[in-house]
């Protein structure tokens, strides 16, 4: 297909990135709401059900589903038609899964704003990881499926770390005033969202190791185990003033993202313009 034909690709990217950063403005930003006020920082599923409850966050909450349905469909289109020219060599495909998974879990909350707005009994409160964590363990070889579950999110996490951390984000932007002017907080979000989704991996490594479900989970809990650390509290502010970073990143993905299979020709990238200097 043409670029002109996906054009409608391009447009589920940019609602779908949208919705991204909002959910991700959403739980950094309610988060450090919380621990200004003395409390701790929140997962996913409680900062959505914050929104519930307040003044035009149920419109917020209309968007983010919106922006999540679209994200997936996205996703999905993206590999199957593999617009941003992974290949199909071993590399390529894994990350053309990667997509789907993606996908599938940015659904995932998709489904909870729908539950919130539309259900019945939606608390929005706590994370039901460690129960289906529980029960993969019970089926034959369940410790080790968690356990492959954990390198695949560490890898995840990994490759975000490297993503911030050598640059890489900066060939799929791009080029202007703007990215440029950002690039720094870019950077700093790329790496943020990588570390959360570290230390999720290292909780379900924990939990697989230990054989222990209640040790696995999702932000909360990632936040939980921080908190925990040497200086866990401004630790965990600077993740969540990270994770800010990492919305903003969203929303200027959602304007500025090259799409080589369905974007216009002779775009130049973030990445070049800052190598070779050139004015943009």
């Amino acid at each position: 297909m043409t670029g002109q034909d996906m054009g409608w690709a391009i447009t589920l990217m940019r609602v779908g990135y949208l919705g991204r950063g909002l959910v991700y403005l959403a739980v950094a930003g309610i988060s450090l709401y919380s621990i200004w006020r003395g409390g701790q920082a929140q997962d996913t599923s409680s900062a959505l059900g914050w929104l519930e409850n307040t003044w035009g966050g149920g419109a917020v909450l209309f968007l983010i589903l919106v922006g999540m349905l679209a994200y997936a469909i996205w996703r999905v289109v993206d590999a199957a038609y593999d617009l941003e020219d992974y290949g199909k060599d071993a590399k390529g495909v894994v990350a053309r899964v990667g997509m789907v998974v993606t996908g599938g879990i940015h659904l995932g909350i998709g489904i909870l704003a729908f539950s919130l707005l539309f259900g019945r009994g939606g608390t929005g409160q706590g994370s039901g990881i460690p129960g289906y964590v529980g029960a993969v363990m019970q089926w034959p070889g369940g410790r080790w499926i968690v356990g492959l579950v954990a390198l695949l999110i560490l890898g995840a996490g990994a490759y975000y770390l490297r993503q911030g951390w050598c640059n890489e984000y900066r060939k799929h932007l791009r080029a202007n005033d703007f990215t440029t002017r950002w690039n720094s907080i870019l950077k700093a979000g790329v790496m943020a969202h990588g570390l959360v989704i570290g230390v999720i991996g290292l909780l379900f490594l924990f939990a697989a190791w230990r054989s222990n479900p209640q040790e696995a989970g999702g932000v909360g809990e990632a936040f939980s185990w921080l908190s925990s650390q040497a200086y866990g509290r401004f630790l965990v502010i600077a993740v969540c003033v990270g994770l800010v970073g990492f919305s903003i990143f969203c929303f200027v993905n959602a304007a500025y993202r090259i799409v080589p299979k369905a974007s216009g020709p002779d775009i130049q990238s973030l990445a070049d313009a800052l190598k070779r200097r050139l004015p943009v």
